[in-house]
């Protein structure tokens, strides 16, 4: 690892003097052939990259900006601005246009290194619109032979115009790169803020290093690791990963041929760490109990058997309880049989650490994943305290929990119920928004908006964001997020969102999942032309009802929870999307946009209403719009005592 007094740039060229082209920094899957790049190779491009910017007039402070899936050229790009004391700026790939137009123009980034045609465009819709953007880089010149602007240039072009540029400054790059001090400006994130506009949050290379070693210090992570880069670029979790992470530990980095390819690349990779959010986890066990009902009915039954045993060990283990020898014996046959392979079939045959972070992940769902043997932990951190600040040790696992605190944070809860951080991976500010910073950072500790607890043992329970636990008219707690999960445990139920609050009883809107509720309808022969032709059909909210009635009998066993059972609820017309800010980029509910945009639904759930007429505008990729009108039904769901 790097000294404490270093930055990500003076780390870089630490490694190539130690690894050199001895060991593999990062791989690409490029045309289905994996393409290697040892330590050696990582700082020759990245040098050659940042030499081409200071000939085309990058200069220090200066911001720049990336765009694409996990590529290497983009990492690359991103530790030159660094290298030259610029500032990355990472953007969601699927961001649409006004979202990228208000970053880049707030962020004032004046170098865009876009990853293909695609993005390139997309930048070209936006060059007249913000002033502060001068040029764009592409990486992949499939369909680029005819875009001949002065300010569009390709990344080979750039780094031959680095090439001439060393000629006459051999020493440039080594002197930069020197300059660079622990506390100087190492990124800017955008979070995909639940309200408003997206903040820009400001991190330091101490507040990255320094996080990066607390993590690394309690699960020991080493140079012979091997790491996904899949995330988007844009989330804290992959510029913890595969920037911070990768430069300080010397671990090796493999970015899928798409996003679409991550999961099969992963099982030819082999990955022993990897780092999912919330929505993958539940997608992958979707896709495995999809596949179990499209399976031979000894199959089935099998697989149905081993599952419970394994479900039966791991409540014992998590328990802290002794497994009897005859349990023992069936989870050993169990793990020849089916846990196994099914880990070799996902790629995590040879994890020794899987994470979900970013959002709750489903007590139900974490139980899965470690009861076949993938030591899944739940952890919890923000963008503005550069990701992790908890976690929850080896044999000391809960389900419900998000861990302990790293060693060097503090966390403690307020009166109000809100959950507080102090450590040195907590940023200095919000770019640009000095209101916003004084509201979150309040005598040295962070507020995160989070309502949470600490149970007996010292493990941080999140309840839910502190703004949306309220109550029922009841008096009964009603924690949205929590009854969501437990929806979403259903591999027929993509998102749901729950209503409560002052309410008399709870209500839901739900999102199927088109791909496994297709595949149902497919096997009962039932006909459908769109998603919303589907959504409403008759037998699609009878075996919704069904999932609702799980929910409801699993909240009617909690004592304070029963009165918060689901009471009414619909199928959804459309997908709940990003692009239509009704959820932010890393799949957060944004409730109040909701609210707004669905009044007329939420005044139906809560009347005596058997239908509604709804009509709603989408948003296109490109900014464009249309409207879909659909007749949505509304359900009576079975309440427990």
């Amino acid at each position: 690892m790097g000294n404490a007094h270093s930055t990500l740039p003076q780390i870089l060229l630490d490694n190539d003097r130690k690894y050199g082209r001895d060991k593999i920094a990062i791989r690409e899957k490029d045309l289905g052939i994996w393409q290697s790049y040892s330590w050696a190779d990582y700082c020759e491009n990245t040098k050659k990259f940042a030499l081409g910017l200071a000939s085309l007039g990058f200069q220090r402070g200066d911001r720049l900006s990336v765009i694409g899936d996990n590529r290497p050229q983009l990492y690359w790009a991103q530790m030159a601005a660094l290298c030259l004391g610029g500032i990355p700026v990472p953007l969601y790939q699927d961001a649409i246009e006004k979202e990228l137009e208000y970053i880049i123009e707030h962020s004032e980034a004046k170098f865009i290194v876009a990853e293909d045609q695609e993005q390139v465009d997309k930048m070209l819709a936006l060059k007249e619109k913000v002033s502060s953007m001068e040029m764009i880089i592409y990486d992949d010149p499939r369909g680029m032979r005819h875009y001949n602007q002065p300010f569009i240039k390709s990344f080979a072009e750039v780094q031959a115009v680095g090439l001439d540029f060393e000629k006459d400054h051999s020493d440039f790059f080594q002197k930069e790169v020197q300059k660079g001090s622990p506390e100087d400006t190492a990124l800017i994130a955008y979070t995909s803020g639940t309200t408003g506009n997206p903040k820009g949050v400001v991190l330091t290379h101490s507040n990255l290093l320094t996080n990066v070693r607390l993590i690394s210090k309690v699960e020991g992570y080493r140079d012979t690791d091997r790491v996904m880069a899949y995330l988007p670029m844009a989330w804290i979790g992959d510029s913890i990963y595969s920037l911070a992470m990768l430069l300080d530990i010397g671990f090796t980095i493999n970015c899928p041929e798409a996003a679409t390819t991550a999961m099969r690349d992963m099982r030819e990779v082999g990955p022993t760490v990897v780092f999912c959010p919330p929505r993958i986890w539940e997608n992958i066990l979707t896709t495995i109990q999809v596949k179990m009902e499209d399976a031979a009915w000894i199959k089935q039954k099998m697989y149905a058997f081993l599952i419970n045993v394994a479900h039966r060990v791991s409540t014992h283990q998590l328990k802290h309880q002794a497994v009897s020898l005859g349990l023992r014996f069936l989870y050993a046959l169990g793990e020849f049989l089916v846990y196994g392979p099914l880990r070799d079939n996902l790629g995590m045959g040879r994890l020794r650490f899987a994470y979900t972070a970013g959002a709750a992940l489903g007590p139900e769902v974490f139980q899965f994943y470690r009861s076949i043997g993938i030591n899944l932990k739940q952890v919890y951190g923000l963008t503005e305290t550069s990701a992790m600040c908890t976690y929850q040790p080896d044999g000391d696992v809960k389900l419900e929990t998000v861990g302990i605190p790293c060693p060097g944070v503090e966390i403690k809860i307020s009166e109000g119920g809100e959950v507080l951080i102090k450590s040195p991976g907590v940023f200095p500010g919000y770019y640009k928004n000095p209101e916003a910073t004084s509201e979150a950072l309040k005598d040295g500790w962070l507020y995160t908006g989070d309502a949470g607890i600490f149970d007996k043992d010292g493990h941080l329970l999140i309840i839910d964001r502190a703004k949306d636990v309220s109550k029922l008219a009841n008096r009964t707690i009603f924690a949205p997020q929590f009854i969501e999960n437990k929806l979403k445990f259903s591999p027929y139920i993509k998102e749901a969102v729950t209503l409560g609050q002052g309410q008399e009883y709870v209500t839901a809107m739900i999102n199927i999942d088109l791909q496994s509720v297709g595949n149902w309808a497919e096997r009962k022969n039932i006909g459908y032309t769109s998603y919303t032709d589907l959504s409403q059909r008759p037998e699609v909210y009878d075996l919704i009802s069904n999932e609702v009635k799980k929910v409801n009998a699993s909240l009617s066993k909690e004592e304070k929870l029963r009165g918060a059972q689901i009471r009414r609820f619909l199928i959804l017309h459309k997908e709940l999307d990003p692009d239509d800010a009704e959820v932010t980029r890393t799949r957060k509910i944004r409730r109040g946009f909701i609210a707004k945009k669905y009044a007329e639904l939420i005044d139906a759930l809560y009347s005596d209403k058997e239908n509604v007429d709804v009509e709603t505008k989408i948003t296109y990729e490109d900014g464009r719009t249309a409207n879909i009108r659909a007749s949505l039904k509304i359900r009576e769901a079975e309440i427990f005592q």
